[in-house]
């Protein structure tokens, strides 16, 4: 029954999940960042369900009583709208050396921080909300460190990490993004 649920129809509570389901999920999420720090991702690819949405919405500065529309909608402005298939083309792209934004590849470290696990009306599905720091270095001279927000469905499953990603939304911090590039994983 979860399987065949999707991200868009969970419905998110504020209620707090027991401690080991929350401790579980933390740990999911910290072998999620050292996976893609030590450029595992073929393996990155298994904590990702089959229906996952992958985006960060473009971020606008504006006044404050228009803040609530400085986040542009699902389907408009994004640095990357992305489904299993898109991602897993990138990874593949990755490995093959001729990723042009990644020879030499780039040393990232993810920072998770502020974990938040809220049930939803699936016992199985969580809605998690986390802080992010990614320092990213690369060649001789270039360097970059992005803040963000994350607002991640997480759904229970069979598979070894006990979860799957389900769906991501990174909310950059910076409305202007002065990285050479987002080839990196947020």
């Amino acid at each position: 029954m979860a399987e065949a649920m999707t991200a868009s129809t969970t419905t998110h509570h504020t209620v707090n999940v027991d401690a080991t389901t929350e401790r579980a999920i933390e740990r999911f999420l910290y072998e999620e960042a050292h996976l893609l720090d030590t450029w595992q991702f073929t393996t990155w690819l298994e904590l990702l369900a089959s229906d996952i949405s992958y985006a960060a919405p473009v971020r606008e500065n504006r006044t404050y009583r228009e803040r609530k529309h400085e986040i542009a909608l699902p389907g408009t402005s994004a640095y990357f709208e992305e489904d299993f298939d898109l991602l897993k083309e990138r990874v593949d792209r990755l490995q093959t050396h001729m990723a042009w934004a990644e020879e030499p590849p780039s040393r990232t470290r993810h920072l998770v921080t502020n974990v938040i696990v809220d049930g939803t009306d699936d016992a199985e599905v969580f809605a998690v909300r986390s802080n992010l720091c990614v320092y990213r270095t690369r060649s001789e001279r270039d360097e970059d460190i992005i803040y963000g927000r994350r607002a991640d469905v997480i759904r229970s499953s069979h598979s070894p990490w006990g979860f799957e990603l389900v769906r991501r939304t990174v909310i950059f911090d910076q409305a202007t993004l002065l990285v050479k590039n987002l080839s990196s994983f947020y």
